[in-house]
């Protein structure tokens, strides 16, 4: 099958959408649930697809993989979400070969996060390239690459201070509403849905606003009550939601449910309640606006607020770009090496073989021919070839696919591929 990829001329690419063109209406469409990313990398496999990982995040939708033509990882996205591919179209974007890898690159290091220097997308692309090494979906060339993003995240966190300050939506909206709720260590906190966004959040509020007053409420209750015994907090049954957030100040709804958890039916208030919608697709229903006392935001909000500590690490941007350049520029001197590296062996054993049959001819023709001297000369001259042709075939101005074709056609030599 791979060896077919090859022969079809397959090529890298990234197709997905992301929070800088599409609203949050459309990325929920777009979102793609745990069941449907299995199912996707599934069907993926069956058609054909050597190598691909699937990220679905608050802020993007994304697609990496192999294929002969974009619209083969296209169709598998609509296929698996509810987006279509005219919304595609209207906000997304497809990326090939090195402009796909620099992508890979700067989302797995938060530079094209919504929030500057969000350090939790790496953690989506390893479970990515997890999930699709279970499926069979990876290859050295993939794993080579994922192993590189994660190095290049790591230097910058390690060598950077652009992790300073908010890096993420969950400590976000702790410092929005330490700024916008007066006397917040004595307000009731209702935190409906501990998933990975739930449960930083709760951590942060825990850390920032030192408050005891904070309330769980999770599907699962286990899943809640884990998190609450780490900080002692309070958790309720899901049966109990609305008896909480009548008692509530502040709800942060940060659920994964396909539709709106919560509405202005569900709230039947008894004071001013601030809300935050942590959740894509969005899970509160802009209906609970009608009601006397509400005050909405959505993580687009938050992602949008930017402060001191935002400003201040955009002054790391060039210093962890240039990290990412040092380590893809090593990725990619791999991947070309490993492209011509079969070649290279095959045209030093070429002429080899035509040396020994050369030697073996003169010997015959001169009397007192020096083999040993002829021998020593013709292998110099033999590595100084081989040596010239790598070098052309490093070169950043070569076209490396044609100019293996040449040289193999010319010399009429059988490679074996790196797969």
């Amino acid at each position: 099958m791979e060896e077919n990829n090859k022969m079809k001329h397959t090529h890298f690419y990234v197709v997905g959408l992301n929070y800088k063109k599409a609203d949050a209406e459309t990325r929920g469409k777009f979102s793609l649930t745990e069941q449907a990313k299995s199912q996707l990398l599934e069907q993926a496999k069956c058609n054909g697809i050597e190598s691909m990982i699937a990220i679905s995040t608050c802020n993007r939708t994304e697609l990496y993989g192999f294929a002969e033509h974009p619209f083969q990882l296209i169709s598998l996205l609509c296929e698996y979400s509810n987006g279509t591919v005219e919304d595609f179209q209207r906000v997304a974007y497809v990326h090939k070969n090195n402009e796909a890898i620099s992508h890979l690159f700067k989302v797995g290091t938060g530079m094209d996060s919504q929030i500057l220097g969000d350090f939790e997308i790496i953690s989506q692309v390893k479970t990515g390239f997890t999930d699709a090494r279970e499926k069979g979906l990876t290859t050295n060339y993939f794993e080579r690459l994922v192993n590189a993003v994660i190095q290049a995240s790591k230097r910058i966190k390690n060598e950077t201070e652009i992790s300073t300050g908010a890096t993420s939506v969950s400590f976000a909206s702790v410092q929005y509403i330490m700024n916008n709720v007066e006397n917040i260590s004595d307000k009731n906190i209702l935190l409906f849905g501990t998933g990975k966004i739930g449960r930083n959040t709760c951590e942060n509020l825990v850390k920032h606003t030192k408050n005891n007053q904070i309330t769980l409420i999770n599907r699962t209750k286990d899943k809640a009550q884990k998190i609450a015994g780490k900080f002692n907090l309070i958790v309720k049954d899901y049966a109990d939601l609305q008896a909480e957030i009548q008692k509530a100040d502040v709800l942060i709804v940060a659920t994964g449910a396909q539709n709106p958890t919560i509405d202005k039916e569900i709230l039947n208030l008894k004071k001013p309640i601030l809300i935050l919608d942590l959740s894509i697709p969005k899970n509160v229903n802009d209906n609970v606006l009608e009601l006397e006392g509400v005050e909405l935001i959505h993580l687009d909000q938050l992602s949008q607020m930017t402060d001191d500590t935002l400003e201040k690490r955009k002054q790391y941007v060039p210093q962890a770009m240039a990290i990412i350049e040092e380590i893809k520029e090593e990725f990619i001197t791999w991947t070309q090496a490993r492209k011509f590296a079969p070649t290279i062996h095959a045209l030093k054993a070429k002429l080899e073989e035509i040396k020994s049959n050369e030697l073996n001819y003169q010997k015959k023709k001169i009397v007192d021919f020096n083999e040993e001297q002829a021998d020593l000369i013709s292998s110099r001259i033999i590595q100084k070839i081989t040596t010239h042709f790598a070098n052309h075939l490093k070169s950043e101005e070569t076209e490396i696919e044609n100019s293996i074709e040449w040289i193999e056609k010319v010399f009429q030599l059988e490679t074996a591929k790196n797969e």
